[in-house]
């Protein structure tokens, strides 16, 4: 299952903590997740998104809209491990475990492993998970460029607007595993950003320099849907980099701006691993 993040032995499981010949040792927490961060090079207690940000994404995420990507999905993972009998499947950058939940609903005879930076985050997964019964779900803390899975682990690797490491899912995938990146299409959410800005501009594509994969498929998920109240619309919006990047006057405009339609679109890419 995991290896240690020091010496990169493989840990096993001792009644309620991880640990490798080396005796390096992991404890899991209360709330079901394990952290597998290092002190090395990063402060793990500001890692990644903080509790503000998870839970207006919960709060957004919650109300369904994102739901048709999470099916569309569960769809293309569950037909390109088809073959598999009992895949084994890391959502790398899991957030607040809403896609990996629901993955693991989907496809009860995978073991989903959730990775994610925030350590607030994995526990709210890990809780997510439990309140779900999902058996099927493991999550750890640990970095999506510092996976912490021996080589060719998994079957498949997914990345729901998360940093992409060709080299780490390279080495964790087997040969022929599939990597499955979602990214936004051009005007994801542009809507919300022609209410905040005086020029919205539209996204760029993404390039990920993936020399050990080749692609199989693409697809674009697109649709409109309505931000119900404002609730709702700052709750989105906080769970985006654009939360950072606003000013505040232009985040006033969020006030009494319900009902406001504005645009779904996510690119969803598969890919093998040939090298």
């Amino acid at each position: 299952m995991y290896i240690c993040p020091i010496c990169k032995k493989r840990l096993k499981l001792s009644e309620k903590s991880y640990i490798c010949q080396n005796r390096h040792c992991f404890d899991i927490a209360a709330k079901g997740y394990v952290n597998l961060l290092t002190t090395k090079g990063r402060d793990p207690s500001k890692a990644g998104d903080d509790k503000l940000m998870l839970r207006c994404r919960t709060d957004f995420l919650d109300t369904g809209a994102y739901a048709p990507l999470s099916d569309r999905l569960n769809m293309i993972t569950k037909r390109l491990t088809a073959s598999i009998k009992q895949p084994v499947i890391i959502d790398c950058g899991c957030g607040e475990g809403y896609y990996t939940v629901r993955l693991a609903q989907a496809l009860p005879e995978a073991s989903v492993y959730g990775i994610e930076l925030s350590k607030n985050g994995t526990a709210h997964a890990a809780s997510r998970a439990r309140a779900a019964g999902c058996r099927n779900v493991k999550l750890a803390a640990a970095s999506a460029f510092s996976l912490p899975f021996r080589n060719e682990f998994a079957d498949a690797v997914i990345s729901v607007f998360a940093p992409v490491s060709n080299d780490e899912y390279a080495r964790v995938l087997k040969k022929g595993g599939r990597l499955i990146i979602v990214s936004p299409t051009e005007r994801h959410l542009f809507g919300l950003k022609a209410l905040l800005y005086d020029e919205p501009y539209e996204n760029k594509p993404n390039r990920y320099g993936l020399r050990c994969f080749e692609q199989e498929e693409e697809q674009r998920l697109e649709y409109t849907f309505t931000l119900e109240t404002d609730k709702q619309a700052a709750d989105l919006f906080t769970m985006t980099p654009y939360y950072y990047k606003t000013s505040q006057e232009a985040k006033q405009r969020l006030i009494g701006c319900a009902p406001l339609d504005t645009e779904a679109g996510f690119l969803i890419q598969a890919y093998r691993r040939i090298i």
